[in-house]
């Protein structure tokens, strides 16, 4: 692991790293706030999962993150969307390649040899994390924003024994029924849709939801609303009576104003999960 910068950041540590990737066979890059807490033992982590065409570095330096986990003492890791390099396969467009992993771990050719994101996200890097930082992998939440919001919600309702809460801001709610989804898992997965449920949010909540607190934030003015169908996982929510808090914000669109606009709450929702007993 390499040390790509290092910045003093609300009395914490605002880290960027480089590492090879056995998993997505690449060099990947991520960022990690550590709050002063750590230096005094290991403290819970929340993830942050990005959206398309993203890297680290987006939310890192957009979402104003930083100055909530440090008020409650809580870790945040960035990490990449997808992986990189010059024989890493990539498409034209904006929503298949490179950062465009959705989180998943493909198994038709180009993408299967590097795009292994479930596998980086839920197994790998935490372990590296956990190996070289004052961090308490016992105690994780994630959260996203649109395609990471999928990511979160898909990988904590699959791996619930890993993650204590969920949330996400304008998630792809249903992507075997969107345009932003039925693409891409093709691409990844192939035509086979029995392969695509555990990947769609809407699925896993009505097959088995989450067992800890959800929170789920979606702006009225988003310009991708048609996209990322939140209709759909409301309904699954209510239908399953899942205990969950879904908000519609008015007047909110899908950009990083509106994730900073309610990043505190999002902070202090997850801290409650991870410092309870």
């Amino acid at each position: 692991m390499k040390t790509v910068s290092e910045n003093a950041c609300f009395g914490g540590t605002q880290g960027v790293y480089s590492h090879t990737s056995v998993t997505c066979g690449c060099e990947m890059t991520f960022g990690l706030f550590l709050p002063e807490e750590a230096r005094d033992g290991p403290v819970p982590v929340l993830w942050y999962l990005s959206g398309l065409t993203c890297t680290h570095e987006n939310a890192m330096t957009k979402s104003g993150a930083q100055v909530w986990a440090a008020e409650h003492g809580i870790a945040l890791v960035f990490p990449d969307t997808s992986p990189r390099g010059e024989d890493v396969a990539d498409d034209e467009a904006y929503d298949l390649g490179k950062g465009a992993g959705f989180y998943l771990n493909a198994t038709q050719d180009p993408w299967k040899p590097h795009f292994n994101m479930w596998d980086y996200i839920a197994t790998e890097l935490p372990a590296l994390i956990g190996e070289n930082f004052s961090v308490d992998m016992t105690r994780q939440g994630i959260t996203g924003h649109s395609m990471g919001g999928h990511g979160a919600l898909t990988l904590a309702m699959n791996l619930p024994e890993q993650y204590r809460s969920v949330s996400a801001f304008a998630p792809i709610t249903n992507p075997s029924a969107s345009d932003w989804g039925r693409k891409q898992l093709t691409a990844y997965l192939g035509a086979d849709e029995t392969t695509w449920q555990r990947h769609d949010a809407t699925v896993m909540m009505a097959e088995k939801g989450f067992d800890g607190p959800v929170l789920i934030d979606q702006g009225t003015g988003d310009q991708f609303l048609d996209l990322l169908k939140p209709e759909a996982l409301a309904a699954a929510i209510a239908t399953r009576r899942q205990p969950a808090t879904f908000r519609m914000q008015p007047g909110y669109d899908h950009s990083y104003f509106f994730v900073a606009t309610f990043m505190e709450d999002h902070v202090a929702f997850h801290a409650d999960a991870l410092y309870a007993l």
